[in-house]
């Protein structure tokens, strides 16, 4: 079976050592305030075998300046980058940082836009790999010889649009659940964003809050919990998540899936192309 949520640093280290699974690892470190420390970090030591993944160069498309910090990529051309990598239709792909899945995550929920299953998050990042005894190098990966067959195929998740959000402040039929820390929920403290605030009607989940005191995931158990009691009786397919560019909504998105609630939906936009439409209103201060 393949790993669809998250990876332990052992389990990721016996599929490498027994080469019996097409395995493509990913390095997806990075910094919002210092966009060129994830590549510095991969250069001076990486996981063997693993290719890096710049999140605004790989992970995301171009910025107009009303989608959003980190809008989508095009499909094609991210299927296209992971086959250039050598990636199949039946690789195992890993995604893995040093932020506690913060932006492995992303890559997580994009291969499964592109309607790849086997892709899981190393639980734990770079600390739990090398907590367990295992490698670094910074020798650079190779680029395999021959490039994969993966193509974009149905997707194996759901977004919605800036629109559809507008509407559902009248429909009030989806739950919009914020990644981002309370502070900037509140509209407190921006620095990232022209416009402080969020969603009206929008609930607020740290994605943080998904860890333990090691940096791994908590148990399935643990976060059905949590999301239940954040749900307050709807169901996930009811769900929207957001944050403040569609990054850290995706950790969400993984968590919920650990905790067996499948099927929300990603806004992919999130805050930063929410605050730069005309007309759309803004909350401050806590939840309604």
């Amino acid at each position: 079976m393949p790993f669809d949520t998250l990876i332990s640093a052992q389990d990721l280290a016996s599929l490498r050592a027994r080469g019996d699974t097409p395995l493509l690892i990913a390095d997806c470190r990075f910094d919002l305030m210092d966009t060129g420390a994830g590549s510095q970090a991969y250069r001076r030591g990486h996981l063997p075998g693993a290719h890096y993944l710049h999140l605004e160069e790989d992970l995301s498309g171009a910025v107009t300046g009303r989608n959003g910090r980190h809008p989508l990529p095009d499909r094609d051309a991210l299927a296209a980058r992971l086959a250039a990598l050598g990636m199949n239709d039946d690789t195992q792909l890993v995604a893995y940082d040093d932020a506690g899945g913060m932006y492995a995550a992303r890559l997580w929920w994009l291969a499964r836009w592109l309607g790849h299953r086997a892709v899981a998050v190393l639980d734990g990042g770079v600390g739990a790999w090398t907590a367990a005894g295992l490698p670094m190098t910074d020798e650079p990966t190779t680029p395999p010889a021959r490039r994969g067959n993966l193509r974009a195929g149905a997707s194996l998740v759901r977004t919605v649009s800036h629109q559809d959000v507008r509407d559902n402040l009248i429909t009030g039929d989806r739950l919009v659940v914020d990644a981002r820390a309370p502070d900037r929920f509140r509209g407190e403290n921006e620095t990232i964003d022209p416009v402080g605030g969020h969603i009206p009607g929008a609930r607020n989940r740290l994605f943080r809050e998904n860890l333990d005191s090691t940096g791994r995931f908590r148990a399935p158990d643990d976060l059905r919990g949590a999301f239940a009691a954040l749900l307050d009786g709807r169901r996930a397919e009811q769900v929207i998540n957001q944050c403040g560019s569609g990054v850290t909504a995706c950790h969400n998105l993984l968590a919920m899936e650990i905790a067996g609630l499948t099927g929300a939906a990603l806004y992919p936009g999130s805050w930063s192309e929410w605050c730069a439409q005309d007309g759309a209103p803004v909350a401050t201060g806590p939840a309604d």
